[in-house]
């Protein structure tokens, strides 16, 4: 999606009123994971960049960015902030553009894509896009996993496959084998596709503890990272680990669309299905 400026476009937080230029920031970062990448891609220093966000930080008083190795990424207040902004924009915009919200990961790679139509996307986990879905706020409805749609006897789309990688601690020992992770500590990541390595961890009788709760798979890594002995099961697409339950994680990144009068969504889904795909496989998912 191309950045632009909106100038209506603010939130009064505690009567504080942050304008575009702070969603903006929040909205490339999420993205590019880099202070400099998203100061170059908004056209201003890493300065200005940096100043902006700390001077939100110093109002809203809490901290909306950390840093991660060499990039930085939100915080969970930093993302509950971003997707608030992006709630409001979908409330007011009235645009010919196809507007998307889904999950972190099926949102994620519809927005790295090439292809030739205009959209807004927006990134959040399935449940708080279902609910914008809901109340026809979206034209497309992206999801990490279809649970959801399973739930409620609701058709969807497959656009990929992906499964679930296994991402240990640095001085794990090594997993060579399902018996192997027994009783292993384990971080979960609330809405994602999990449920299918717990449900396969229960097939095969393996005691599993959940120590940690995050909402998102970054926060995830980077908690198994920094930590001793602990683990998580995260999308392949994004991650690189340990294959050993490949077959059991498969599953599908899907959509369902949800304005049926706008002509733009249908090619947008055909594109998808197929000359998109060689873009979608060059993402690292697999394609159909």
């Amino acid at each position: 999606m191309k950045l632009q400026s909106r100038g209506l476009i603010s939130l009064d937080i505690n009567g504080n009123i942050y304008d575009y230029k702070l969603y903006q920031s929040l909205e490339s970062l999420s993205r590019t994971k880099s202070q400099r990448k998203s100061a170059k891609e908004l056209n201003i220093s890493h300065t200005v960049f940096n100043r902006r966000l700390l001077k939100a930080e110093d109002k809203l008083g809490f901290k909306i960015t950390e840093k991660v190795g060499n990039g930085t990424i939100l915080t969970k207040n930093g993302l509950q902030l971003l997707e608030e902004f992006q709630k409001y924009v979908i409330k007011i915009e009235k645009t010919s553009n196809i507007n998307i919200a889904g999950g972190h990961i099926s949102s994620g790679l519809l927005e790295t894509i090439k292809h030739p139509f205009n959209t807004n996307i927006y990134s959040s986990s399935d449940r708080d896009a279902f609910e914008l879905a809901k109340r026809g706020a979206v034209d497309i409805l992206t999801l990490d996993d279809p649970l959801i749609a399973y739930e409620r006897d609701i058709d969807f789309t497959p656009i990929a496959y992906d499964h679930l990688v296994l991402i240990s601690s640095p001085n794990s020992a090594e997993v060579k084998s399902i018996a192997d992770l027994n009783n292993l500590d384990f971080v979960n990541v609330t809405g994602s596709a999990q449920r299918l390595a717990w449900n396969t961890l229960k097939h095969y009788d393996i005691n599993y503890n959940i120590k940690y709760k995050v909402n998102s798979q970054f926060d995830a890594f980077k908690l198994v990272r920094n930590s001793q002995n602990l683990n998580c099961f995260l999308n392949a697409s994004y991650f690189k680990g340990n294959e050993l339950l490949r077959f059991d994680t498969r599953h599908v990144i899907s959509l369902i669309k949800v304005n049926e009068d706008k002509a733009e969504v249908d090619e947008f889904i055909d594109y998808l299905l197929n000359d998109g795909q060689d873009e979608i496989k060059n993402q690292g998912f697999e394609p159909l």
